[in-house]
Formats: C-alpha cells, structure tokens, sequence
C-alpha cells in the first residue's frame, strides 16, 4: 500500500480565527497520535494570518480515511466548518 500525502492550505474567515487557532494546537497533537500519521503539519502564513499550510502524509488510505471520520466528528470538525479547503491528495 501507499502512503496517502496531502497539502494545501486552508482559509480561515476571520471573525473564526481566534476559535480556529485555538484548537488547532489539539487538532494537531490529536492527529499526530493517530496510528499510521507520519506527518502532519498546519503552520499560519506570515503574511496572510487567515491562511494555513497544510501538509499531510499517512502510511496508507486506511489511516488517512481514518483520520478524516475522526476530524468529522471532533471539536475541530465543528470549529473548522466554515473553513476553506483547498488541498491536492495523492498516494
């Protein structure tokens, strides 16, 4: 099997981003504790506050998928509703 990778960014509005930036430090140490997370990685933009680089790799589609029905049913799922996703995925 092949890892799953994705990257991109996501967009944050910005009457949210208090919200979002504070559960994000959760959302990232909870999914790096997922079994099969390798990397996962959500930094701000220096010069954009409401954008977020994202880079994900998983060791397989299962971890990924896994990870995915986890995120829909967290407190970051909820916060992040609203949130713009713009993201490649491949394996």
């Amino acid at each position: 099997m092949s890892k799953v990778r994705l990257n991109g960014f996501i967009i944050v509005p910005k009457e949210e981003l208090s919200a979002v930036k504070q559960e994000l430090s959760n959302h990232i140490e909870l999914t790096r504790k997922e079994e099969g997370c390798l990397i996962f990685d959500v930094t701000q933009n220096l010069t954009n506050p409401c954008r977020f680089e994202v880079n994900e790799v998983f060791a397989d589609k299962a971890a990924f998928e896994c990870h995915q029905q986890r995120v829909k049913s967290s407190k970051w799922g909820e916060i992040s509703v609203n949130v713009e996703r713009h993201y490649e995925i491949a394996d």
